[in-house]
């Protein structure tokens, strides 16, 4: 998917709502594991009961990485099942990959050959080489760990360096990162909960997509978000997973995140405004 038609589907929709799909059994309704596959089914009815009010799809690898074969046959058929009855959806696989260059290149064909989805979380630590590999794919879009929303982000992300003004390493990462990349094929992650320091993350890249986990069950404020970080583009993806998905726990936990769903799209549409 590519950067304008990302931008048609905002408008088209009037929602930049990513939904994550972090698809846990331990809380998913019993009536679904009835059926052959509980995740992916469970998975395919919060899909089409959300599409209409998002853009975007985020399964997160580790909640099927950690059911083996298993696990990751219900991630594909997600994947799928999201290319063929709703193409016009962004998915981002959820994976935080990177590591030195060679291995790069074959995380980077698993998620954008074998996989082909539109695009992957990756981890900017080892530096250049070990995130260009997953620059070199056409529509594909590499989603780097800028700014994140967990306690622990202050650990690293906020410390000060002299470079050879002050300079704190999350806007380091995206300054250096902006030489690899363009707007056109990188995004940035930005956790929700980093409030008015979405202000600093726009004076390094003004023009770049934005993926915005943190609102909701993490307590990040949506308003805040669009207030501080929103641009003339929409220039944002922000990302419910929890708050969606396990809105209910009963038969009809499909259509109460379909409510949930677009409760958000309906905030997002008179942000936009």
């Amino acid at each position: 998917m590519t950067r304008q038609e990302l931008i048609q589907q905002i408008k088209q929709k009037r929602s930049f709502l990513c939904v994550g799909l972090d698809t846990d059994p331990k809380k998913m309704p019993q009536c679904v594991f009835d059926l052959h596959d509980p995740v992916f089914e469970f998975n395919k009815a919060i899909i089409d009961a959300t599409a209409p009010y998002c853009v975007a799809y985020k399964p997160n690898l580790a909640f099927y990485e950690a059911y083996g074969l298993k696990g990751m046959e219900s991630f594909v058929k997600t994947v799928n099942y999201l290319k063929e009855k709703h193409p016009h959806h962004l998915i981002i696989a959820d994976a935080k990959r990177g590591d030195i260059g060679n291995t790069s290149q074959m995380y980077a064909r698993t998620f954008f050959e074998e996989y082909d989805v539109d695009a992957l979380t990756v981890a900017p630590y080892m530096g250049e080489d070990s995130v260009t590999p997953f620059l070199q794919y056409e529509n594909k879009w590499v989603v780097l760990l800028a700014l994140t929303s967990n306690k622990g982000s202050q650990d690293f992300q906020l410390t000060v360096s002299m470079n050879p003004e002050p300079e704190r390493l999350f806007e380091k990462v995206l300054r250096v990162s902006q030489q690899w990349g363009t707007e056109e094929n990188m995004m940035y992650v930005v956790g929700a909960t980093q409030g008015r320091l979405f202000e600093d993350v726009r004076k390094v890249a003004p023009r770049h997509f934005l993926l915005v986990p943190g609102v909701g069950a993490q307590g990040g404020s949506l308003e805040e978000v669009c207030k501080y970080g929103m641009n003339d583009d929409c220039g944002l993806l922000v990302n419910s997973s929890r708050g969606i998905i396990y809105a209910s726990n009963d038969d009809h936990f499909a259509e109460i995140a379909g409510n949930k769903a677009r409760e958000l799209q309906q905030q997002m549409d008179a942000l936009l405004k």
